[in-house]
């Protein structure tokens, strides 16, 4: 037994997955994977559209036959085991909640259907809809409901079957942002307070790093990254993991120094000197390398890196700048939306020079891209631009597109071009918030290894 994050106690993997592969004619969509998920653990399966992770959910949960390949629950195998007699449940997207049956009867028809009657089937049917805060609307028709009750109603069903693991498709996609920011938090709790383990698949990167114990990130029909949402995003395996996680610079560059005692390495790329952390990674001196780096690596200084602001955007907290450096490299960086860097007459401090009221041109609002050795990036589109060719006044004081300005760069992690395929192991959950411990068999991140980027 081990510890989770909240204090429990978490048991040995009880669900998992070994070599399964499940093909469409010629196209692989799902290619020999393995992963584990714990009991009581909230595991996430994200990726892009097409990368296999429905079909795996489908496979798991027994909708599918995989073409070769073991699902194991606990000490049973169940790989050829029919849907309906496995002992998991699941929520799909599309809810498929009874119009003509009320909140009560949807919740219990399961139940009635495995001959479970009162006074059981209404105490379990009561319990689950307390468990999702919606004690009370037991007589009311699904219709009368909201989006949100909607999908609470959908997954009090699914629960008070006691399934040893839900499985859960993007039942959040439909939903409205503020709505689906809401209902993370409920089945984050909803989730921890019935011990249920959670596999959550989804496309939505944000969902899965809010709500998950740990993350399997899936591209082409593999997993290529597995582990805890920190680690993933501190200390991604590959480039793709880095920009799928979240907004990266990434940058290529040659090896000038390296101490792998030291884990220390100098790398010269397009924006000068680096220094990014190893990542697990030992390269040799002339070796080319490939580097990400989040937005905020890079800070406003009064000496650093010069660059020209070509598109920026308030984000309510932070803003968000498209930055090109040397005339060639384009990289993401964000400031504090409430630091004044302008006063009300773009007057310039140290480190920002206002174009406001010259005849400094203003670059394209077409979204960026990176030239030459950098990733491609995608910016905002810059403020409004009057007809005399200017920025016009802004009252929120901030970058602006045309302003130059001087960055220093902190952080940064080298990551794999291409090819890298982790495999899953019980060392991938973060045992500590603060100190996000990776075990020996990471080869991706040395153990005890803080955050990387910045």
């Amino acid at each position: 037994m081990e510890s989770g994050e909240d204090g429990g106690k978490l048991s040995v993997a009880t669900f998992e997955a070994t070599g399964l592969l499940k093909s469409f004619g010629s196209t692989r969509a799902v290619d020999k994977i393995d992963f584990t998920v714990e009991s009581g653990e909230f595991f996430a399966l994200i990726g892009p559209s097409g990368c296999g992770k429905t079909t795996t959910l489908r496979l798991l949960a027994g909708l599918t036959a995989p073409d070769a390949g073991t699902v194991r629950l606990g000490d049973s195998v169940i790989t050829n085991q029919p849907a309906r007699t496995r002992d998991t449940n699941m929520v799909f997207q599309d809810l498929v909640l009874f119009p003509h049956l009320t909140v009560a009867e949807n919740v219990g028809y399961a139940l009635a259907r495995k001959g479970i009657g009162d006074p059981e089937r209404s105490r379990r049917v009561g319990t689950g809809l307390e468990l999702v805060n919606l004690d009370g609307f037991g007589d009311r028709e699904p219709a009368s409901l909201s989006g949100g009750q909607q999908q609470r109603v959908a997954l009090a069903r699914a629960l008070v079957n006691d399934p040893s693991v839900l499985l859960l498709d993007e039942p959040l996609a439909s939903l409205d942002r503020s709505l689906k920011q809401g209902l993370q938090s409920e089945f984050r709790r909803i989730q921890r307070e019935s011990e249920t383990t959670f596999l959550y698949v989804t496309h939505d990167q944000t969902s899965a790093i809010s709500m998950a114990d740990r993350i399997a990130v899936m591209r082409d029909g593999k997993i290529v990254d597995v582990g805890s949402p920190r680690r993933l995003y501190t200390r991604p395996a590959t480039r793709f993991v880095a920009t799928f996680l979240g907004d990266a610079t990434i940058l290529r560059g040659t090896v000038t120094q390296c101490n792998i005692a030291e884990s220390t390495v100098a790398v010269d790329t397009p924006i000068g000197m680096l220094t990014p952390a190893m990542n697990g990674i030992n390269p040799d001196v002339g070796d080319t390398v490939t580097i990400a780096l989040r937005p905020t690596a890079f800070t406003l200084a009064n000496d650093g890196i010069g660059g020209t602001v070509i598109t920026s955007a308030y984000k309510g907290f932070y803003e968000e700048a498209t930055v090109e450096i040397q005339d060639t490299v384009r990289v993401i960086i964000r400031t504090d939306a409430h630091a004044e860097q302008h006063d009300a007459q773009g007057d310039t401090s140290g480190h920002v020079e206002s174009n406001i009221g010259s005849d400094k041109s203003i670059s394209s609002t077409e979204p960026t891209t990176t030239v030459n050795k950098s990733e491609t990036v995608v910016g905002e589109s810059p403020a409004d631009i009057t007809e005399h060719g200017q920025a016009p006044f802004n009252l929120n004081s901030g970058l602006q597109a045309g302003d130059s300005i001087t960055l220093q760069v902190d952080g940064g992690v080298l990551v794999a071009d291409a090819g890298y395929d982790r495999k899953s192991n019980n060392s991938d959950r973060d045992h500590d918030a603060a100190n996000d411990t990776i075990g020996a068999e990471n080869t991706i991140a040395e153990e005890h290894e803080p955050d990387l980027i910045s």
